[in-house]
């Protein structure tokens, strides 16, 4: 149970005073790091996430008007080993936000444009049936394209041309703009490439020079070796009743070729724990990062697109970024409903549909972010300019958020003043 506080008013004069430091010891682990007091029930709920949902080891960060108020990391390794400050993981899907920031940008900077043809950047793409295709499209999961029919090569999820050649070459499995489907790991190169081709610059490098680096960001989109031992593994999630009875995995285990089927073939071959894998540039799902790096990476985009005197991306962009660009009652791929903005997931309820488990990502109506497989999130809420960001090692199921990632994102809303999500978004 969350324990609820007062609501926090806040405004350009508003004071900060992140005094309280964290050194606590519990049968999982060490919680260590500190916390504004007024988001004590962020630190309460996280202290839960070890005592009562078996966490393994995690960190959670936010940021409230650019400052950051909670820092906190705790728990092991899967070997038992602490988790440390700089500890990362692991984000998967989570490192599709960090992508479609680099996209935004150079929208910025007249360099991409969202409304033009895939082909204006990229001939081969328009390859079958996919010529009418919009680089919108790209990033809204409606271009057609969510998965290779024919499996890549042992090792092709490394390989960057192969698999841009791969996707290019793909018929497209619906008219580009009629249907969406989430394009779980293709989407790694129809983005990908339009940032490389818009930018001169490969996707990791992009990142790296005009985010990560300005932002101080502890997040890579191909690891450097020197980095490799900071990396804590990955821990599958352990399949239970109400998973395997969602629709979701019944589809892919039963309805062979569907985008479902060859989403959770593709994943059961993403063998993540390998040096190979954290090298390699997958913008949709093999980002290294921690909590920090998810909340920092945020922060501007919560704050009018501007940090520290640094403008991102001006109010028209982040417009365009926040509002909903594309939504359905039922994902072609993962079988539930889902509201994307161009590049980044919103506040979905799911939560009374039947079979349906952990398939819910509860934000304001104006926040914007992405989840990763197994629960890691970030976001950005322009609305109460906060940004939010949780990692973890131990994979939970479901296709969005499980528990422990939700009751952190509660706890926040909740010390921010407010007062409900039973609408299907946080509300004040």
């Amino acid at each position: 149970m969350l324990r609820r506080q007062a609501g926090i008013q806040t405004g350009p004069h508003q004071e900060y005073n992140v005094n309280r430091k964290v050194s606590l010891d519990t049968a999982a682990g060490r919680i260590e790091g500190s916390y504004d007091p007024r988001f004590e029930n962020v630190f309460h709920a996280f202290h839960d996430n070890f005592t009562q949902h078996n966490e393994v080891g995690a960190s959670v960060a936010l940021t409230l008007d650019g400052r950051r108020l909670v820092d906190l990391w705790g728990g092991r390794h899967p070997g038992g080993e602490p988790w440390q400050h700089d500890t990362v993981c692991t984000v998967f899907s989570s490192t599709k936000g960090a992508m479609a920031l680099c996209a935004h940008l150079l929208c910025e900077r007249g360099l991409l444009d969202l409304d033009a043809p895939v082909t204006r950047y990229w001939r081969e793409f328009g390859a079958g049936g996919k010529d009418a295709a919009r680089v919108s499209m790209t990033l809204d999961h409606t271009v057609g394209v969510p998965h290779l029919r024919e499996p890549p090569k042992s090792g092709g999820f490394w390989d960057y041309d192969y698999m841009v050649e791969r996707v290019a070459a793909e018929p497209a499995f619906w008219e580009p703009g009629t249907r969406q489907g989430y394009h779980g790991l293709t989407m790694a190169w129809t983005v990908a490439e339009l940032v490389h081709r818009a930018a001169r610059r490969r996707l990791g490098r992009f990142f790296d020079e005009e985010l990560a680096r300005p932002l101080e960001l502890e997040f890579w989109i191909g690891l450097p070796e020197t980095i490799e031992q900071r990396v804590s593994p990955m821990i599958a999630a352990t399949p239970d009743n109400p998973w395997i009875a969602t629709r979701f995995v019944q589809t892919a285990l039963n309805v062979a070729g569907s985008p479902t089927n060859l989403f959770m073939r593709d994943f059961a071959q993403f063998d993540v724990n390998t040096r190979a894998c954290h090298a390699a540039e997958v913008g949709s799902a093999n980002g290294i990062a921690n909590a920090r790096g998810l909340a920092g990476l945020y922060a501007p985009f919560a704050n009018g697109g501007s940090l520290n005197g640094r403008q991102f991306v001006g109010r028209d962009t982040l417009t365009r970024m926040s509002r909903v660009a594309a939504a359905t009652g039922e994902d072609a791929t993962l079988m539930i409903p889902v509201r994307f903005a161009s590049g980044f997931m919103k506040s979905m309820d799911n939560r009374r549909i039947p079979n349906c488990i952990n398939s819910s990502m509860l934000l304001s109506e104006s926040a914007f972010g992405h989840v990763g497989a197994g629960g890691s999130i970030g976001f950005a809420d322009p609305e109460c300019k906060l940004s939010f960001g949780y990692a973890m090692n131990r994979m939970g199921t479901g296709v969005l958020l499980n528990e422990r990632g939700q009751s952190l994102v509660d706890a926040a809303y909740l010390a921010l003043g407010y007062r409900s999500s039973a609408g299907g978004a946080w509300t004040a």
